[in-house]
């Protein structure tokens, strides 16, 4: 069942979120020896458009939030929303203080419990409509505004998305300050791999043998491997699928990336799989696990996730 979650969580749609009105410009007075810098406050009431094209409009920034998924927390507690944030999906793990919340389900949540907390706005997310509209409806039918934030299939999708919960919340200044910074380190990551002068093959594994599952192409997965210059084995195939060990070998990647961390000795299970002595992975000693959720949650540390996979594969451009 985790491994199932696990795949939902990273079924991404490759569509862009609509971009919301009502927003007016202001400036900070200018101080000396700093640039000017523009902030840009949200407008009360504000109209926004959610994933399934429902418009909403606030009237006031929330006082009472509740979060059906951990990609939709992380960026509210970015946002400096603890406070307001009353419940949250049961897999939400950071920031740590999430774990204190009170919790709403997964992806089979509890309706009753989200209506009796009342909450100014829900919001749930697009990966969870096919098992979860009936509930969401039931939510609206409840008075409750619910807002469906749209799956992200990039990195610029994910900054709209982070945008978009910032004017939601009234937290447009917090949302583009995140922004910068999360262009700012995948530039910074970049440009230490484009350094790199050979190209490295990769196998990324997101649950164990006897069912070994990756991602294919039109993936966020691969396409972050494409942008730090790397070659997914699997990208000759659609989305995520079970890939044959014996497939794996024929491919001989030169790097193996473990995503999932439920087994404790995932890593040691894969230089022990049978016939995988004859992979370059195997003989480099270049099997290594990365954080699943640093690198599928499509909010603020998606950077340092991208960071993490490009220091697996090219850790000589970062010095390591």
């Amino acid at each position: 069942m985790k491994k199932i979650w696990h795949l939902g969580l990273t079924a991404f749609l490759a569509v862009f979120l609509l971009a919301a009105c009502g927003t007016a410009t202001t400036e900070k007075p200018e101080v000396a020896g700093t640039p000017k810098v523009e902030e840009v406050k949200a407008d009360f009431p504000i109209t926004l458009t959610d994933a399934v094209g429902n418009e909403i409009t606030l009237k006031t920034a929330p006082a009472t939030i509740v979060s059906m998924m951990p990609s939709n927390t992380e960026i509210l507690f970015e946002l400096g929303l603890a406070a307001e944030v009353v419940g949250v999906n049961d897999y939400d793990d950071y920031p740590a203080e999430a774990l204190g919340k009170e919790k709403i389900g997964g992806m089979e949540f509890n309706v009753e419990k989200i209506v009796s907390m009342n909450p100014e706005i829900v919001f749930a997310h697009e990966s969870g409509l096919g098992s979860g509209e009936a509930g969401l409806q039931q939510i609206r039918d409840a008075g409750i505004t619910v807002f469906v934030v749209k799956n992200a299939a990039n990195f610029e999708e994910t900054y709209t998305t982070i945008e978009t919960i910032g004017q939601a919340t009234g937290k447009t200044v917090e949302a583009e300050k995140i922004i910068t910074d999360m262009k700012a380190k995948v530039e910074e990551v970049l440009a230490k791999t484009a350094t790199v002068e050979k190209k490295k093959t990769v196998f990324v594994e997101t649950s164990p043998a006897p069912e070994i599952y990756t991602p294919g192409k039109n993936t966020f997965m691969d396409q972050m491997l494409e942008m730090i210059g790397a070659e997914n084995i699997a990208a000759d195939q659609e989305g995520w699928f079970m890939m044959d060990p014996e497939e794996i070998v024929n491919r001989n990647p030169d790097v193996i990336i473990v995503l999932y961390d439920y087994i404790e000795t995932a890593v040691a299970d894969v230089y022990a799989r049978p016939g995988f002595d004859s992979i370059t992975a195997i003989k480099e000693k270049a099997v290594i696990q990365v954080d699943e959720n640093t690198t599928s949650r499509t909010g603020p540390r998606l950077a340092e996730g991208l960071e993490e996979i490009a220091k697996a594969i090219y850790p000589e451009a970062f010095g390591e």
